[in-house]
């Protein structure tokens, strides 16, 4: 699926559609994310600064779903673990980045090549407008490289 396709799959889908979350943008090579959240008064908590929930469903799936692009079929993939830190309140629009690069993909490939699970972590920062850190999340992801089917590697 082209990354602009599973762009707008992602706009529609209800937890992201209905808490005001927008993926802006996805690389071509899906090895960058951009994921926007602007502030409304459903998104919004008692004293009216952004729901940390709204802020923490931002970064949700995102980084599980490059790897599974980047690794293709033969890596079983899922979030596994997940903390917020919360840093400042969060006001008007605010912006997390996902990237991963050449080094982290060759180290998970390495660590589950024998069909060992890895947990790689990814930490996302989510600033405001003016580039501030409002919130940090921290991600632990499960890979596992798939067991061979009738002595043969799954196919991607």
């Amino acid at each position: 699926m082209k990354a602009g396709t599973l762009r707008r799959f992602i706009n529609l889908w209800p937890p992201f559609l209905c808490s005001g979350i927008q993926i802006r943008r996805i690389s071509n090579d899906y090895r960058e994310v951009e994921v926007v959240l602007k502030q409304h008064w459903y998104n919004s908590n008692y004293v009216g600064v952004h729901f940390g929930g709204s802020l923490f469903a931002m970064t949700d799936g995102l980084h599980m779903i490059m790897l599974i692009r980047l690794l293709g079929h033969d890596y079983y993939v899922w979030d596994q673990r997940a903390s917020i830190e919360y840093i400042k309140p969060g006001r008007g629009t605010v912006k997390a980045w996902f990237r991963l690069d050449d080094a982290t993909l060759a180290t998970i490939r390495e660590k589950t090549a024998g069909g060992e699970k890895y947990l790689p972590e990814f930490q996302v920062e989510i600033t405001d407008a003016s580039g501030e850190v409002v919130a940090r999340v921290q991600k632990t992801l499960y890979v596992r490289r798939k067991p061979p089917k009738n002595g043969l590697p799954a196919t991607a």
